[in-house]
């Protein structure tokens, strides 16, 4: 692509918008989320359909470029955009079809979940999405997926019943359970190893007001905080979402916070909740009924795009006496006010109930995962919260069961690659690998949380 007429016949051939260095658009295209990322790719391939999708794949298969693959939302570790490639940019795909005979729906997968559940809840149903509603659907649901309605009702993975993709070598496939099946099962949980996602369906289920919001206590109740969230977590109802975060309130307040959301009747709600605001005097309490969208929204200005951001996180075998201890003492001297720790518990339920064999996601004996999230405005903070954020991890490292979620994993270079293996476990990881070697064998897709081929794979060029 070194050469003017390639380059304009590429761009002849795109329905959608061609961008390269110099271009006006090319600076904010090139942006992701985690403001840490400052990547300059050689183009940018803004997709405005499945044909462009497949020219985009076709060119860099053809010349073995470098690419990598963007959807809608965020990407903490910074494989949706490259240096020197291809970025094959999805975020415009942006239509949702809801089938409320079949209580289905199609989505694109440049829609972000804000943009899903507006569409879907117009008709009183969701499926499980992310929490925060910046997110995109097509990285949160290959990686397994979960958010405040998968204990009642599944991973975003669980709840997939098709995808349309594009292949490394160009070719158009639809997986399900009756179709390029191998290929379905690797695709919820498998990430973005196989190919290019067009579309998902997924199943919906009736979804009204939910109780939920946050009620937040002064950092010096921690301990106490931390104790009351594992007592009612650990005999949560299904219907029962809930977060644990030590961070500062926008005000500055530094706050020990839960995130609430119960997917039930009201009232039930309000009894299952109200221990959870029983520690005293909150500094803030804004749980009640409200919509699902609401809810979904509830976190979106504690992550604005363009911060730096580090992540670092685990399973949790349980919530030990000193774990919480070293949350305390961890978050009690956060380099920056807006660096956090977080305990989710958003597992177990039907995400434990479900098949074990049906998909590629592996944890589905844990009910809580832990995160250490390094965070600030100024990138000359960036490394002292990059030291924080690993020094807590490896603190929490002793109740951690070893594995840990693949949406949460940050770049190769930082994780390595035992870490990837970690997000599976020996067999489903081998079954990956298998699935890599019939789909990818070449690791054209090797931007992401990789399963490498058996083969080596020749070393990707610049455009």
């Amino acid at each position: 692509m070194t050469d003017l007429s390639s380059f304009e016949q590429f761009k002849a051939g795109l329905r959608g918008e061609l961008l390269r260095p110099g271009d006006a658009s090319y600076d904010d295209a090139r942006k992701i989320w985690n403001g840490m990322i400052d990547k300059r790719p050689a183009l940018i391939a803004r997709c405005a359909g499945v044909a462009d999708v497949i020219h985009s794949v076709n060119l860099a298969h053809v010349n073995n470029l470098l690419v990598a693959v963007r959807g809608g939302g965020h990407n903490i570790a910074g494989n949706a955009v490259c240096d020197g490639g291809l970025v094959i940019d999805l975020s415009r795909m942006k239509g949702v079809r809801v089938d409320t005979a079949r209580r289905t729906a199609r989505a694109e997968p440049g829609v972000t979940w804000r943009e899903f559940d507006h569409a879907t809840q117009t008709f009183g149903l969701a499926t499980t999405g992310g929490q925060i509603s910046t997110a995109g659907i097509a990285g949160l649901t290959l990686g397994g997926g979960w958010g405040y309605l998968a204990r009642k009702h599944g991973l975003a993975c669980d709840n997939l019943l098709s995808v349309d993709l594009v292949t490394a070598d160009g070719q158009f496939l639809t997986a399900s359970a009756a179709e390029n099946a191998d290929l379905f099962w690797g695709l919820r949980g498998g990430g973005g190893n196989y190919g290019v996602v067009t579309s998902f369906e997924y199943q919906l289920h009736t979804v009204g007001p939910v109780f939920a919001g946050i009620v937040a206590y002064p950092i010096q109740k921690a301990k106490t905080v931390l104790e009351l969230f594992r007592q009612v977590t650990s005999a949560a109802p299904d219907e029962l979402a809930c977060d644990i975060v030590f961070i500062n309130l926008p005000d500055g307040t530094p706050i020990v916070g839960m995130n609430i959301c119960y997917n039930g009747p009201i009232a039930e709600g309000e009894r299952v909740v109200r221990p959870l605001r029983s520690a005293g005097s909150p500094v803030l309490d804004q749980v009640g009924p409200i919509p699902y969208t609401a809810a979904q929204q509830l976190l979106d200005s504690f992550y604005p795009f363009g911060l730096q951001s580090y992540w670092k996180s685990s399973f949790l075998k349980e919530i030990s006496d000193g774990a919480i201890d070293t949350m305390v003492a961890y978050c009690g001297r956060r380099p920056t006010p807006i660096c956090h720790g977080i305990i989710e518990h958003q597992l177990g339920g039907a995400v434990r109930r479900a098949d074990r064999e049906a998909t590629a996601f592996a944890h589905r004996d844990v009910e809580y995962s832990f995160m250490s999230l390094g965070v600030c405005a100024d990138p000359g903070d960036a490394e002292i919260c990059v030291r924080w954020a690993r020094e807590f991890w490896a603190a929490m490292q002793p109740y951690s069961t070893g594995g840990v979620y693949v949406n949460y994993l940050g770049r190769e270079a930082d994780e390595g690659p035992e870490r990837i293996k970690a997000a599976y476990g020996p067999e489903k990881y081998a079954r990956l690998v298998a699935l890599k070697n019939k789909y990818d064998p070449t690791n054209l897709f090797r931007l992401n949380q990789n399963i490498k081929p058996s083969q080596a794979a020749p070393a990707a060029i610049s455009a």
